[in-house]
């Protein structure tokens, strides 16, 4: 496995991370046990960056990357996001970056993941209720402190990520960036690359509707989300699946599957850029390691940039949560 490096003169990660978030919630029931085969098979092949939440499954994600890791800590580089506020039925109820808040937050990651320090350490949103200097200030301490090693963000835009790399250097900026979620190429990315922050992309099969992991008219498990998304529904459905025809067409030519084009079309926007795909089965991780070898032609380029000449039609989340989205202001 090729490696990149997080931030300038940071830490060298895998130039593919494994997003471990759909193995405790979001996409419907997971097993466990392969899930754990899966985390164990990256390390295998390599991939040492592994992302998780602490509010995925409420807890659930970190306790399971412990056991996951169990004996080869120091083979994994953990980054965790934390500051989301969930409730017994796990709706989102807002987001606490209170330094107080933020200690407590990483308390709990510790003890969960059954580990002295996490790797990268980084808020899942921006808490409009506190200057988010002061975030970023309560990070340093913590680093200062040796419970965290590195400084990430995630969905800022590129203003805040300023703010931010101003108080302390950022490593990462986390955020959603794909064939189909391109916005960040207009302010966030030059922002990122003027400042030396690197990219770790989520959403680079745009929740399976790239990889064929949902097709049109699929009523998906009550535990899915991506039904509740405006991307998955009536006319916007119709629409982004027959531009995920046209890139289908372009990967058999190919010779390779439509998600190894899309992760490959993302690992070719710069070495600054590590594509992080939410494997949950050794078949879909082998599927995208293979994608690491795929070389991408001007031609290629071309073709893919006529097959998706537009974002997806639909906004990313509900409204509700779009209105989270500090990056959606830039």
């Amino acid at each position: 496995m090729m490696t990149r490096t997080l931030g300038r003169g940071g830490p060298a990660v895998s130039a593919l991370g494994l997003g471990c978030m759909g193995m405790s919630d979001f996409y419907g029931p997971a097993d466990r046990a392969e899930s754990i085969a899966t985390i164990q098979a990256a390390l295998d092949a390599g991939i040492t960056l592994l992302d998780t939440g602490d509010f995925y499954g409420m807890g659930h994600n970190e306790l399971l990357l412990a056991d996951a890791l169990k004996g080869r800590r120091d083979k994994a580089f953990i980054q965790v996001k934390f500051g989301a506020q969930r409730d017994p039925a796990r709706n989102f109820i807002g987001f606490d970056l209170r330094p107080q808040a933020i200690k407590t937050w990483l308390a709990y990651s510790l003890v969960r993941l059954g580990t002295d320090y996490i790797d990268l350490y980084q808020p899942a949103r921006v808490d409009p209720a506190v200057p988010f200097e002061d975030v970023i200030g309560t990070l340093a301490d913590l680093k200062q402190a040796g419970y965290i090693r590195h400084i990430g963000v995630s969905e800022v835009g590129a203003d805040t990520l300023r703010r931010a790399h101003a108080v302390h250097p950022i490593s990462e900026l986390q955020i959603e960036y794909s064939l189909l979620t391109r916005g960040i190429e207009k302010a966030i990315l030059p922002a990122a690359r003027e400042l030396g922050v690197a990219i770790t992309a989520y959403g680079v099969l745009s929740r399976g509707l790239i990889g064929g992991t949902w097709s049109k008219g699929q009523s998906g498990h009550a535990q899915d989300y991506r039904a509740h998304l405006p991307r998955f529904s009536g006319d916007n459905l119709s629409h982004n699946q027959a531009m995920v025809d046209a890139l289908a067409a372009i990967a058999v030519d190919k010779g390779v599957t439509v998600a190894q084009l899309a992760i490959a079309w993302v690992a070719n926007r710069g070495d600054d850029i590590i594509p992080l795909v939410g494997a949950r089965k050794r078949g879909h991780l082998a599927d995208a390691i293979a994608a690491m070898e795929v070389e991408l032609t001007a031609d290629d380029l071309a073709r893919i940039e006529t097959a998706v000449p537009t974002d997806a039609a639909g906004d990313r989340y509900p409204a509700p949560q779009m209105a989270m989205l500090d990056s959606e202001r830039s």
